[in-house]
């Protein structure tokens, strides 16, 4: 039986996705003749070892795996449905956008096993690429199944602290980084850094004084951010 309130909320979204004219967009699969053998375009899991560690790439962000054998992956997953039901059956099925979105926002996730197929979810699966960043460090194929076996289930989700990519580290190299993660705040910081972020955030504060109006809510973010910025920059 769905709950309404789950109901709502995903209605919710999706009439704000439209309003925004909300649009992912696919991105192609392609790879260099050279690199072919690190590509799995055809979803053929005699290719992969149990222990390898699956990328996806997305629109916006990475998604990893670690495959288990028997052609099915665990990866971490946000998703909001486990908040709402306990039903297996129906947290089972592949994660929507809105789900995805929603457990985003609420922090919630599930560390599940899928089929090669619902975790690639059209995308090209690139395999063991962050070897390279931990050369000796690589935990044996049984180890690596292991810890993602043992974790396998609902978890806490940050999309900046624990994330799919903290997820399959831990397993596969013994400790959870993330370096999209760390991609991110670099670029937050350059931002901050740049001095012409203090002009636009006094411009825009300006802005909205004189649409808005002298007030509290619009005077004191004008004055507060541009000199936050002045001074972590």
């Amino acid at each position: 039986m769905k709950n309404p309130m789950y109901d709502a909320v995903s209605l919710l979204l999706e009439k704000c996705f439209l309003l925004a004219n909300f649009k992912l967009l696919s991105i192609g699969c392609s790879a260099e003749e050279g690199e072919k053998k690190k590509y799995a375009t055809c979803y053929d899991s005699s290719y992969f070892k149990p222990g390898d560690l699956l990328e996806v790439p997305r629109t916006l962000f990475i998604h990893f795996g670690i495959y288990l054998g028997d052609n099915m992956v665990a990866h971490l997953m946000p998703d909001i449905l486990p908040a709402f039901t306990s039903d297996h059956r129906q947290i089972q099925k592949v994660v929507t956008n809105k789900r995805l979105i929603l457990g985003v926002i609420a922090k919630t996730a599930r560390i599940r096993v899928d089929t090669v197929e619902d975790f690639a979810y059209g995308g090209c699966i690139l395999v063991n690429h962050m070897d390279v960043h931990f050369k000796n460090n690589v935990l044996s194929s049984e180890e690596v199944v292991y810890r993602a076996k043992k974790l396998v289930g609902t978890s806490e989700y940050s999309l900046l602290w624990n994330n799919c990519e903290h997820f399959v580290t831990h397993c596969r190299y013994g400790s959870g980084v993330s370096f999209q993660t760390d991609k991110f705040c670099e670029t937050v910081k350059m931002i901050i850094r740049d001095q012409r972020s203090i002009l636009a955030s006094v411009l825009l504060g300006l802005a909205s004084i004189f649409y808005l109006g002298l007030a509290p809510s619009t005077t004191l973010p004008t004055i507060i951010i541009p000199f936050t910025l002045w001074m972590v920059g």
